[in-house]
């Protein structure tokens, strides 16, 4: 491995992909090469977004798998209706708070990473299967779909650089004792190094279960019992009918409009409604004249992102145990009594949660097919696979799902708050995906999304923003230097990270503004900043203000050069 790989230096640039019968972008070749072949042999965009989410799985176990959670938005060209799928899965029936406080032991309260108790329903293998059968091609089979991973998984592939390097941080979590099934995911006992041929047998009977079985072979039978012997092992308390009984949602996406874009997320229990009230509170700016490395501007975001932040992490919750506020978080009005709290020159200190009204390790892809339908896709196992749990000949670890300091995703151990933990009950996630669609007429703009912990919506504020206020193009979007504002589950903490690129008169004039300033960050540490996938069709992001194309029919794709990945098209 080079010490360029080692240090992530970008030194090179990547123009958009552009194609006119379909595009993909995700964080690996190889999946994207499985994404586009499903284009080609007649699959729509859901067909090959879940046959993506399988190939990630065997290539990025670190960052995803069928052991965690998905979301799925997809677009239908002929409706011009945007629809999503909720893929979480719910705690165990029997959890309880004191459950959770009993096993913990860290002094915050929250359980170590590997506890069982962390270990909520995967959801993800009824989410590609509900996402197939709602929105799916139907001309191809379940088996057609995931047999691309399934050659992958039996027959071996060379582990990418990045994946590698996530394999390697993470080992502690496979080669713990009270995890006898970790050894499934190494190479001869230790992480595969970038190059080398990994083989997962038993993640390729996982999934020809699911072809055989459909949803039954993974939440009934050999696969249950041994999830649930594995959590059991480890102190967890999930049972078979927890898993027999899971059910995907499928909901109503919520949306916001944004200087001529409506732009579409799924509804809590994710986290996306961040990203709208963020760009709500920031459509009230006067952002004219500047640019997208000014300190005024990063100052602007940072801060509209901090009071989205602190009412996220009060409101959103599961909605069909607790009342979350949507209407009134999303309403205008609401938006510009936040933004009146900004100081133009001052850095706030101590955010609260408003009152709004009472009416009314990620991986992240997305595809669009020739027809115009689009599915914007993500899948997580959480922080590094996840506890790092193994069932017994699966093949796959088991999300984190409780608590956890560094990344979201997670019920709050406060009683009385609406996310705490609860049986049957959904915890705050991380992970989502969104779109972008034109007011008029409905037509699709873009299919989008920033995976990363709480960096998610503010990824998705930025590149909506450098597409829609500078006239980036989805490459330039995703390349261009990124904010992070530090933020827990226990709230926003204030720090400001700043990526290598931006210059440092805009870190200087930050820290003069009252920011805690931390960059510029380089190397491995971006990490913190996420990484994206845009697909646009057409090029109407090309003059801010507009968002009419001067060939719809072509896709512009871009993909994060922060990871092994990249877009195609044909």
């Amino acid at each position: 491995m080079t010490s360029g790989i080692m240090s992530l230096q970008f030194q090179s640039r990547r123009s958009p992909v552009l194609g006119v019968n379909g595009a993909v972008a995700c964080t690996q070749p190889l999946a994207a090469q499985i994404g586009l072949d499903i284009l080609k042999h007649g699959g729509n965009a859901a067909d090959s977004a879940v046959a993506m989410a399988a190939a990630l799985n065997v290539t990025e176990p670190a960052s995803t798998g069928i052991g965690g959670d998905c979301f799925c938005l997809f677009y239908n060209a002929s409706s011009k209706k945007v629809e999503s799928i909720n893929g979480s899965g719910r705690a165990p029936g029997a959890l309880s708070l004191d459950h959770i406080q009993k096993a913990a032991f860290h002094e915050n309260g929250s359980l170590p990473h590997h506890h069982a108790l962390n270990v909520t329903v995967p959801g993800a293998a009824a989410g590609w299967i509900d996402t197939l059968e709602r929105f799916g091609s139907k001309k191809l089979s379940v088996g057609d779909i995931l047999q691309p991973a399934i050659t992958l998984a039996t027959e071996g592939f060379p582990v990418a650089p990045v994946s590698a390097l996530q394999w390697q941080a993470d080992v502690n979590k496979l080669t713990r004792k009270e995890n006898p099934h970790g050894g499934d995911m190494l190479l001869n006992g230790n992480p595969p190094k970038a190059g080398e041929l990994m083989k997962m047998p038993h993640l390729a009977h996982t999934f020809q279960e699911l072809v055989l079985k459909g949803k039954k072979g993974f939440y009934e039978g050999p696969i249950a019992e041994a999830i649930v012997d594995t959590v059991q092992a480890g102190g967890g308390v999930m049972t078979l009918d927890d898993l027999k009984n899971h059910t995907s949602s499928y909901e109503d996406p919520i949306h916001t409009t944004y200087k001529g874009t409506t732009v579409w997320e799924c509804p809590p229990n994710g986290q996306g409604i961040t990203a709208l009230m963020a760009l709500s509170i920031l459509e009230k700016a006067d952002l004219k004249g500047l640019e997208p490395t000014s300190p005024k501007y990063i100052h602007l975001v940072a801060e509209a992102l901090k009071l989205s932040f602190a009412d996220s992490l009060q409101y959103c919750a599961d909605p069909s145990v607790v009342k979350v506020p949507v209407e009134g978080l999303l309403s205008k009005k609401y938006a510009s009594s936040r933004f009146q709290l900004i100081y133009p020159e001052l850095a706030s200190k101590g955010v609260s949660f408003g009152e709004p009204s009472l009416e009314g390790d990620t991986v992240y892809f997305c595809v669009v097919d020739g027809e115009g339908n689009a599915c914007s896709f993500i899948n997580s196992n959480y922080e590094g696979f996840g506890t790092g749990l193994v069932p017994k000949n699966c093949g796959f670890t088991l999300q984190v799902i409780i608590q956890s300091k560094s990344r979201g995703a997670n019920f709050k151990i406060q009683k009385d708050h609406p996310n705490c933990p609860a049986g049957y009950k959904r915890p705050y996630h991380t992970i989502i995906p969104s779109m972008l669609t034109r007011p008029e007429d409905g037509a699709l703009l873009a299919a989008y999304g920033v995976m990363g912990g709480f960096m998610q919506p503010q990824g998705h504020v930025q590149v909506v923003m450098n597409m829609v206020n500078f006239g980036m193009d989805p490459q330039t979007a995703l390349d261009q230097p990124r904010l992070h504002v530090g933020v827990s589950q226990d709230g926003v903490e204030g720090t400001l990270f700043l990526e290598e690129g931006f210059p440092s008169e805009t870190l200087t004039s930050l820290a003069n503004m009252g920011h805690n300033v931390k960059g510029p960050v380089g190397g491995l540490g971006r990490a913190i900043f996420g990484r994206g996938q845009i697909i646009t069709r057409g090029d109407w992001w090309a003059e801010p203000g507009r968002t009419t194309s001067t060939n719809e029919n072509v896709l512009w794709a871009g993909s994060d050069p922060r990871a092994d990945g990249m877009a195609l098209s044909y």
